[in-house]
């Protein structure tokens, strides 16, 4: 059963309509599926003026399986056109820690609003499917048009829960 909300966002990343925020964002430790170590909030250096990666096609191969397994859930491109809707931190410098800790708040809800779609597929009872429409409704604010819609209590405390409605899940399946 698919969940409707008015804000839902979109949970598939959309590379084309980023700003590479994930190439910015977090830290690279050479020994944990990265080629290099990299600050968090500093860009790659295999990272394009254009924001595709330059090693992209053999990212295997050069020692970034991290980057391959990664997926924003579609926080990326929401932040560059909803947040920061013409904006870049490469047109402005500043915004690059801006940028980088909207993902770093956006993207475990979009990952756990993923994890509560896919939830809601399965044959639960009607008290579990609203729970979990609950969650969703609740990690999904109204206001959305800055970072700090998505810090509030509210969103914070439905995301903390999360893990505990899944594992009650459980006893379901």
């Amino acid at each position: 059963m698919a969940i409707e909300h008015p804000n839902l966002p979109v949970l598939t990343e959309n590379c084309e309509s980023c700003a590479a925020l994930c190439c910015v964002a977090y830290p690279f430790d050479a020994d944990e599926d990265f080629g290099l170590l990299k600050e968090a909030d500093s860009p790659c250096p295999n990272l394009g003026c254009d924001f595709r990666c330059t090693i992209h096609k053999d990212l295997k191969v050069k020692g970034f399986g991290g980057c391959v397994a990664y997926s924003c859930a579609g926080a990326g491109q929401r932040i560059t056109q909803e947040l920061f809707p013409g904006e870049t931190w490469r047109d402005d410098p500043d915004l690059i820690y801006h940028m980088a800790h909207a993902l770093r708040v956006i993207r475990p809800i979009h990952e756990a609003l993923l994890l509560l779609q896919e939830a809601a597929k399965l044959p639960l009872p009607a008290a579990a499917l609203d729970e979990g429409r609950a969650l969703m409704v609740a990690m999904c604010p109204a206001e959305d048009t800055s970072v700090h819609d998505f810090e509030e209590p509210e969103v914070q405390e439905a995301l903390a829960d999360v893990p505990r409605y899944l594992q009650s899940l459980a006893a379901y399946l």
